[in-house]
């Protein structure tokens, strides 16, 4: 069962990009149209057959019955803007978005679309370190999770549809507060990104001691390690910002790991060490 006829997406890129073709492949049977700032890539949209029509200006907008905002976290505000000024009020439009932080965007959203479009809150958990729609992924959210975090202002019909939009791509949708999103994301996914990246710089570092370039001699384990690292980086940038407290919590977290790892082996404390590495093998076993 699909509830819309016209679905439009904010910011055709790897998210938004393989949203719309995931939307053709699993049998929608409207139009999926997309807005974007790059020209480029809503010419290579249409070319792929990810999407059916698009422009730069949002004016086509005004022809949907929802709206998903797929762009940067940082440019909220200024996409809000444009929905606000291209659709009509009195039609009824949902709004929901697939961003990587929730809490105060969530109530953002809702504020300024309160007189304009029912807003619904989301979080695909799936991606890759690719960028751009050419990158676009079939069955990327099949079997992947769907975090929704509805708020005591969600309209409940609004809600069930994009519950239901979801399952028909394959998701496992689970509801969460989104404040509480922010505080779990900012542990399993926004800090594995920071330390990959900073893993890079380190060796970048290293490099310049040592006077060679070390990532010439690295292998298998440290391109599986940091292959998270080649991601946008203005995509991530502004998660850190605007998920800021949770982040920089959980970089005090891993900062504590660490130091307990750097004295077990200043101290020579093999055992100890040992036990360090079999635990945290555990535990990343328990992951399918």
């Amino acid at each position: 069962m699909w509830d819309f006829k016209h679905i439009s997406i904010i910011g055709l890129g790897l998210i938004g990009g393989s949203f719309a073709l995931n939307l053709k492949k699993h049998g929608f049977p409207g139009k999926v149209t997309a807005v974007d700032l790059n020209p480029e890539a809503i010419e290579k949209g249409k070319k792929l057959n990810v999407i059916d029509d698009g422009d730069i200006s949002g004016n086509i907008l005004s022809e949907a019955d929802l709206i998903a905002i797929a762009t940067p976290v940082g440019v909220y505000k200024s996409v809000l803007k444009t929905i606000k000024e291209k659709i009509d009020p009195k039609k009824d439009i949902i709004v929901t978005d697939l961003g990587s932080v929730k809490g105060k965007l969530v109530y953002m959203c809702e504020k300024e679309l309160k007189d304009t479009a029912r807003f619904v809150g989301g979080h695909p958990i799936a991606g890759t370190e690719k960028s751009g729609v050419e990158n676009s992924v079939e069955d990327l959210f099949k079997g992947a999770k769907f975090i929704l975090t509805p708020t005591e202002n969600t309209d409940p019909e609004a809600k069930e549809k994009i519950k239901r939009l979801w399952h028909n791509l394959g998701s496992m949708v689970i509801e969460m507060d989104p404040f509480y999103h922010d505080k779990i994301f900012a542990s399993v996914s926004h800090l594995p990104h920071v330390v990959a990246y900073s893993i890079v710089d380190a060796i970048d570092t290293l490099s310049k001691q040592l006077n060679e370039d070390l990532f010439v001699f690295t292998g298998g384990g440290f391109r599986d390690f940091t292959r998270i690292a080649m991601s946008d980086p203005i995509m991530w940038r502004d998660i850190c910002m605007e998920n800021r407290e949770n982040v920089l919590e959980a970089i005090k977290t891993f900062k504590k790991s660490l130091t307990r790892v750097e004295k077990l082996i200043e101290e020579n404390d093999r055992e100890s060490l040992k036990a360090f590495f079999e635990t945290a093998r555990k535990k990343r076993n328990r992951i399918s």
